[in-house]
C-alpha cells in the first residue's frame, strides 16, 4: 500500500531514506526538496515530446508514448540508482503536483516491496511552504545581527569562524554562490531564485529563531538573486557590528578571497565594462589598463577607493544601531580569530 503524506517539515523529511524527485532534470535543477535525488521518469526532451503530441495530435497517443517511456526509465532506475537498495529502503517520491509521474514510480516501487510514501501535492506543497516562510511570515521577525564593514574587512572570514564559538550565523553569499559584488562570482553558477529560497528555508529551519543570528550586511540583491522580504526587512531593522581595517590589509584579503580577480584579462575587462554608468570613461579606461597590464593589486586598490567604498558609504543607513566596532590591522588569521571572539561576545550580550 502506498502511503501518502503532505508534511514537508525538515523533521518529517529526515525520516525517509531518500527523497526521490521524478520530475525532469530541468525541473529538478530549477528547484527541489532539500537533499532530494533526481530519478526522472521522463527527461526534458521526452516530456516536451509527450506534451507536444498531447496538444497537437491526441491525448491517447501522448499517454501511450508517455507510458512506454516512463516504463523504460523506471526500469533503468531499478537497474541503476536503486539497484543496491535492500527491502528496508523507505523513500518519499514526488513529482510536480503528486500526479501521474510520482504515482507511476510509487506503484512499481511498492510492487517491488519497498515501504513507499508519495508526497501529496508534490513539489508544489514544498514551494507553498517556502513562500509562506519567506513572503508571508506569521511568526515574529528574526533576531539578526549585521556584520558590516567595507569590502575586504574580513566579514566572510569572521562569519565562517562563528559556528565553533557557538554562535548562529547565516551565510547568504554561500547560499547564493556569489560574493555580492562586481567581481563576486565564486566560479559556480548561481542557483535559480526558487532554489536560493529553498536553501534559505532549509538553513533557517536548522537555526533557533529565539537566539541571535549573525548575517553579513548585504544589499537587497546578491548577484542576480533577490533577498526575500522576510530576510530583507529583518536585516534593515537589525543592529550592527562594524569591522574596520586599513586599505592595504583589505586589498590583500580581497586578492586572497576573490577568485574572480584571477580571471584572464578578457574576463576582467568584461566585468569592468559592466560598471555603473556614473563612473567616468577616463576612470574605467584607467582601470582597464591596470587589468590589461596585470597590475591586479593596483586594480583592486583603485576599485575599492573609487567604486566599492563609495557605494558602501552611499548605502550606509544612518538609523542603524551600532552595538560594537572591531578594528583589525592586518586581517591575518589570528586577528580574524580575535574578531570572531569579539563578535561572539557581542552576540552573547545581544541574546
Amino acid at each position: 500500500m502506498i502511503r501518502k503524506s503532505a508534511d514537508v517539515s525538515l523533521a518529517a523529511l529526515a525520516r525517509y531514506d531518500a527523497l526521490i524527485d521524478v520530475r525532469s532534470p530541468g525541473e529538478f535543477a530549477e528547484d527541489h526538496l532539500p537533499g532530494a535525488i533526481n530519478l526522472p521518469v521522463l527527461d526534458d526532451a521526452q516530456r516536451a515530446e509527450v506534451g507536444t503530441i498531447y496538444v497537437q495530435r491526441s491525448k491517447f497517443l501522448a499517454r501511450r508514448l508517455g507510458a512506454s517511456l516512463v516504463a523504460r526509465n523506471i526500469a533503468a532506475h531499478l537497474e541503476g540508482g536503486l539497484a543496491d537498495r535492500d527491502s528496508s529502503f523507505q523513500p518519499l517520491v514526488y513529482c510536480w503536483r503528486g500526479g501521474q509521474r510520482s504515482t507511476a514510480m510509487a506503484t512499481i516501487m511498492e510492487q517491488v516491496g519497498w515501504p513507499i510514501t508519495q508526497l501529496q501535492g508534490g513539489y508544489q506543497v514544498w514551494r507553498r511552504h517556502v513562500v509562506s516562510r519567506l513572503y508571508e511570515p506569521a511568526e515574529p521577525g528574526l533576531k539578526l545581527l549585521l556584520l558590516d564593514g567595507l569590502t575586504g574587512s574580513g566579514k566572510t572570514a569572521v562569519l565562517s569562524r562563528l559556528a565553533t564559538r557557538g554562535v548562529q550565523s547565516l551565510d547568504l553569499e554561500a547560499l547564493a554562490a556569489h560574493r555580492g559584488s562586481l567581481f563576486g562570482s565564486t566560479g559556480v553558477p548561481q542557483p535559480s531564485q526558487k532554489l536560493f529560497e529553498t536553501r534559505l528555508v532549509e538553513a533557517l529551519d536548522r537555526l533557533d529563531p529565539g537566539r541571535p543570528i549573525v548575517v553579513e550586511a548585504e544589499s537587497s540583491k546578491i548577484g542576480r538573486l533577490t533577498l526575500p522580504p522576510m530576510i530583507w526587512s529583518a536585516m534593515k531593522a537589525a543592529p550592527r557590528i562594524h569591522l574596520t581595517a586599513p586599505l592595504a590589509a583589505r586589498v590583500r584579503l580581497v586578492l586572497h578571497d576573490y577568485a574572480a580577480f584571477e580571471l584572464d584579462a578578457d574576463a576582467r575587462d568584461d566585468a569592468l565594462r559592466r560598471l555603473p554608468s556614473h563612473h567616468s570613461r577616463e576612470a574605467i579606461a584607467t582601470w582597464r589598463k591596470l587589468s590589461q597590464d596585470g597590475d591586479i593589486a593596483g586594480l583592486a586598490t583603485a576599485l575599492m577607493l573609487h567604486h566599492y567604498d563609495p557605494a558602501y558609504r552611499r548605502a550606509s543607513r544612518e538609523h542603524v544601531r551600532d552595538i560594537g566596532q572591531i578594528d583589525l590591522t592586518d586581517c591575518g588569521p589570528s586577528e580574524l580569530d580575535r574578531a570572531a571572539d569579539a563578535v561572539a561576545a557581542l552576540a552573547g550580550r545581544a541574546s
